[in-house]
């Protein structure tokens, strides 16, 4: 019973320790392409999404405009503020979410407590990009 118990912790410190294996340069570049490609990829779906939203937005602005309906006008021209800052929001998260999947595969090429501290680097930065586009989000509404 000991001798499995111990076979087992050593089999996951071994499983553990291949985590922070680093890999090939080649290995790490074309993973870095990838998450290139990507991450443009969700970056320009969430700013097509934020045009799209605020061309509907100042539609419904015009449209007040054109109905002289100075009530309909102030909620339309408070909702395009609104819609404006979401998606300032919403293309400043995909743009952070981009930035880190790149860096962590750049962590990649590290080994051991680097690559660790790499890709804590990595969280930390991310963590605090979204912060930062709440902050812009909420300051603007």
């Amino acid at each position: 019973m000991k001798l499995h118990s111990l076979l087992m912790i050593m089999a996951a410190g071994i499983a553990i320790a291949g985590c922070n294996k680093a890999e090939s340069p080649a290995e790490v570049q074309h993973d870095v392409a990838d998450a290139r490609a990507d991450a443009q990829r969700d970056v320009s779906e969430a700013q097509a999404d934020a045009r799209e939203n605020m061309a509907d937005a100042q539609k419904d602005v015009a449209d007040a405009q054109a109905d002289h309906d100075s009530g309909e006008l102030a909620d339309a021209a408070g909702d395009a503020s609104e819609t404006a800052a979401r998606g300032d929001f919403k293309v400043a998260v995909a743009q952070a979410e981009a930035n880190h999947k790149v860096a962590t595969e750049k962590c990649e090429a590290l080994s051991g407590s680097a690559q660790t501290d790499c890709k804590e680097r990595a969280d930390a930065d991310l963590d605090a990009a979204k912060k930062q586009a709440e902050l812009r989000r909420d300051g603007a509404g």
